[in-house]
């Protein structure tokens, strides 16, 4: 008979109540099924006593989709480009607090959607926008093997007056612009109003919009990106996240 008057384990209980194993005790609590109280909690080594032990009906064993999280940075938090200790600025900004409430993906935040997160689209720290952090191996590769060829929209603020000819320079950015000894890709560049560009490039490198704004007698401002691939940041809020849906597709 189980004495409830000592506290125990959740997984330990659990496995005596489901009867399971210890290890598929702590997979349906890692899993978010298990709620004491009523409340989901998701340590195994959470201490109960008397308290009401619910398993959801839907509680499966099945490993764990990877799920993958598009944030809009702010400006000046430092995405990752570069060092290690960037990565962890922008993903401090990853708490469930911060799950935008018009996230459509259904799923309710673990704190396994947070482990072992991998920022794959770092911008420089004055940009805000849209970055991408996976568990999933193959948005991981799709991204990284991809980057050259993937169209990236950013808005960019700028100051300054246009040199003639300047904007159809701008768009023939692959007639012979280098940066960093590098023979750039074509770029679509349109204004979207008196003090703001809107770039759609391939292979954007760190730099390489205030090198070509300052080409053209431009000072950047401010920068946002807004879409990577076919995945577009849309009204995401900024400091906020959600996440990317299974039909999205970059």
């Amino acid at each position: 008979m189980v004495d409830m008057t000592e506290p125990t384990r959740l997984a330990k209980r659990l496995a005596e109540m489901m009867p399971c194993s210890r290890r598929e005790a702590e997979q349906y609590i890692t899993g978010g099924f298990v709620r004491v109280d009523g409340v989901v909690i998701e340590e195994p080594q959470f201490r109960v006593q008397d308290q009401r032990i619910d398993v959801s009906p839907d509680a499966s064993l099945l490993a764990a989709m990877p799920v993958t999280i598009l944030l809009h940075k702010p400006a000046d938090v430092e995405s990752g480009l570069g060092a290690q200790r960037g990565a962890a600025s922008a993903a401090g900004l990853l708490l469930p607090a911060n799950l935008w409430k018009d996230d459509r993906s259904e799923l309710s935040p673990l704190k396994k959607h947070f482990a072992d997160q991998v920022l794959v689209t770092p911008l420089a720290p004055r940009a805000s926008g849209l970055v991408v952090f996976t568990q999933d191996w193959r948005v991981a590769r799709k991204l990284s093997e991809d980057a050259n060829v993937m169209e990236n929209e950013v808005l960019v603020e700028v100051s300054g007056e246009i040199k003639a000819g300047g904007l159809d320079r701008l768009n023939r950015v692959d007639h012979g612009y280098t940066f960093n000894g590098i023979l750039l890709g074509a770029a679509k560049v349109s204004w979207q109003s008196e003090k703001r560009l809107r770039f759609a490039l391939k292979g954007e490198r760190p730099g390489q919009i205030a090198f070509l704004c300052e080409s053209v007698g431009l000072q950047v401002e401010g920068m946002k990106r807004i879409r990577i691939g076919r995945v577009a940041m849309s009204s995401l809020p900024v400091g906020q996240w959600r996440y990317l849906l299974p039909h999205e597709k970059f």
